[in-house]
């Protein structure tokens, strides 16, 4: 008998915690439809009210995370365009100052992200860890979204931000990320000092298309990070490939790092690397010198000028190492 009350009881407890929850659903889809008619009458002040009753937040305000945070970070469109229309400020940030654009750039939702842009979203915003909406864009891969804020007036350069795009493009090997990057007056030799330049990052991480994609583009084969070279880093990472790019572009294989070793010092023994950089230490070939002089002499702006020299094709893809 008394097993049956305390069943009952809890019955009845769940019975009722059911029909709260109901009851709640059903005031939110009432609220809902309320909100939609107001937007479709045109009285947006109204359907804010409202919509600050179904999230419990006020306009403007900062908070953990927004329903416009959730919808950009999931890149839910429609849900995201509703909310805009309801009233919700576009530049609303959380405690650690991130926007929905920085949500939506980091899914790389590029449609999500043009529509919190064409509604006034700051572009440059910063977080209080540095990071930028392009630097997410960058994180994600996003070749879109990258062209997008770019051309919207994201700036690659903000003294503010703590981390760099290009840097982080290079990182995760997205090499077109990095190329347009670059084309919008990203520093290409940039070199931060806990990761070095954007080189040296793509030696370390063995991104190859990243290294040769940032050579073509006129990088400082020898600049790394302090005096550890790219050439120092790709030696670690026993990458022939590379050491090869870095090698023809004039890499210094003489240089010292911080330790006072050279880079054939830190490949492995019998190693192609190690073989590698035994040739390249004997003289190079006059031509290869020829290259190397005019590339020095023309500088970053080297992949623009050769092309225009009245020069015969085959010498100017020699130059342009095509």
């Amino acid at each position: 008998m008394e097993a049956s009350s305390i069943l009952l009881a809890l019955t009845n407890i769940y019975v009722a915690i059911f029909a709260l929850f109901c009851f709640k659903l059903l005031i939110k889809v009432s609220l809902a439809l309320l909100t939609h008619f107001y937007i479709v009458r045109g009285n947006r002040k109204e359907a804010a009210r409202i919509a600050e009753e179904i999230y419990g937040i006020v306009q403007g305000s900062w908070a953990d995370r927004s329903p416009l945070h959730e919808a950009a970070f999931h890149g839910r469109l429609l849900s995201l365009k509703t909310l805009l229309a309801q009233g919700f400020n576009v530049n609303i940030l959380t405690i650690d100052r991130v926007s929905p654009l920085h949500e939506a750039c980091l899914g790389g939702h590029v449609s999500c992200a043009k529509v919190l842009l064409e509604n006034g979203a700051r572009v440059n915003v910063v977080t209080v860890d540095g990071i930028t909406p392009l630097y997410n864009a960058c994180s994600s891969g996003s070749v879109a979204c990258v062209s997008m804020l770019l051309d919207y007036g994201a700036n690659p350069e903000l003294e503010t931000q703590l981390t760099f795009p290009l840097h982080e493009a290079v990182l995760r090997g997205y090499r077109e990320c990095a190329e347009m990057l670059i084309s919008f007056g990203a520093d290409i030799d940039k070199e931060l000092q806990n990761r070095g330049t954007p080189l040296y990052l793509a030696c370390t991480h063995h991104k190859a298309d990243c290294v040769r994609k940032l050579l073509e583009l006129g990088a400082d084969v020898n600049r790394g990070k302090l005096l550890d070279t790219p050439l120092h880093a790709a030696a670690r990472r026993s990458s022939e490939e590379i050491i090869k790019f870095l090698i023809d572009y004039g890499a210094n294989v003489m240089s010292k790092n911080i330790d006072g070793k050279y880079p054939i010092e830190l490949a492995a023994p019998r190693s192609a690397v190690e073989k590698a950089l035994l040739i390249a230490e004997g003289p190079a070939s006059l031509a290869q010198l020829c290259r190397l002089s005019i590339r020095k002499l023309l500088g970053s702006s080297c992949l623009q000028v050769v092309p225009k020299l009245q020069l015969p094709n085959r010498l100017i893809q020699f130059l342009l190492y095509r």
